[in-house]
């Protein structure tokens, strides 16, 4: 969803990704690289509410042997947003592993229990949350095995938990960034189940795009245009709600991802584009680093 960044907002972009990692592996999570994902180092740069440009430094990564990496220093949004990520990558994949069987479901097994030690201490430090995504993704489960699943109820109950994400902010900013971060919530469940749909036929798995249009593994034309009308609308409403928040030094990396970055997700998941371009864009990015 990062659209096209100009040369010093890549570099910011990239300076908060590294820092987001290096936070993670603080924080005791092994394999780090393996469960950080873009939607959060956005999360990172939206929770920052200082005015000033995070401290930044050259630092030695395993992921580049021979030269060092520009990364933002710890600051308090990338500590919050490590935890946000463990917690919430825990339960994805006991999730996961309710709708897999046992030998295509191992890996994440394994990889629980290689979590498990950091999801133990993020948990404790942030007991609210953990118990919030639990039961968020316990009733979205409900909801997505019902015999017709609705599509607007799975996508509000995945968007009020990334609603949740804004309590720990300020009074002036939590309602605006609560509208904000509801409607990329939206739009990342309603995106990805329309993106999974060929490997969920495939693999039998319930989808709540599929049933919402009667689908078998491929998008009509009635259901790409509906689907990209509301996320679109979905779109307008988080910068909308941007738009009531102060400005900071990350202000135009999330204007450019959430103005020219979601709805050009939006079109290349509709038109079957977006897998392959994406693989493309995240081996510069790692090549670039």
């Amino acid at each position: 969803m990062r659209g096209e960044l100009k040369v010093r907002e890549y570099e910011q972009y990239k300076a908060c990704y590294c820092g987001l990692c290096r936070a993670l592996k603080e924080q005791g999570t092994p394999l780090a690289s393996f469960i950080l994902s873009y939607d959060f180092v956005f999360l990172a740069m939206l929770l920052y509410d200082a005015q000033e440009a995070p401290a930044t430094a050259h630092v030695r990564c395993g992921a580049s042997l021979f030269r060092r990496r520009k990364a933002c220093l710890k600051f308090p949004a990338l500590s919050l947003c490590a935890d946000y990520c463990i917690i919430l990558t825990w339960w994805k994949l006991h999730d996961t592993l309710a709708d897999e069987g046992f030998f295509r479901s191992l890996r994440d097994r394994l990889f629980m229990a290689v979590l498990a030690r950091a999801y133990r201490k993020a948990a404790a430090r942030r007991p609210g949350y953990a118990a919030r995504v639990r039961e968020a993704l316990e009733a979205l489960e409900r909801l997505e095995r019902e015999e017709r699943p609705s599509l607007d109820a799975c996508a509000d109950q995945f968007a009020r938990l990334t609603a949740a994400l804004a309590e720990g902010a300020g009074e002036t900013r939590r309602r605006p960034l609560e509208q904000l971060l509801y409607h990329v919530g939206r739009f990342i469940y309603i995106v990805d189940a329309a993106d999974d749909l060929p490997e969920d036929f495939k693999a039998r798995r319930r989808n709540a795009v599929a049933e919402r249009f009667g689908l078998s593994g491929v998008l009509t034309d009635k259901a790409r245009e509906s689907l990209e009308t509301t996320l679109l609308h979905s779109c307008r409403l988080a910068a909308a709600a941007f738009e009531l928040l102060d400005s900071g030094p990350f202000t135009p990396v999330l204007q450019n991802i959430l103005y020219l970055g979601m709805p050009q997700t939006c079109r290349a998941v509709l038109s079957g584009t977006w897998r392959r371009g994406e693989k493309r864009k995240s081996k510069e990015f790692e090549l670039d680093e």
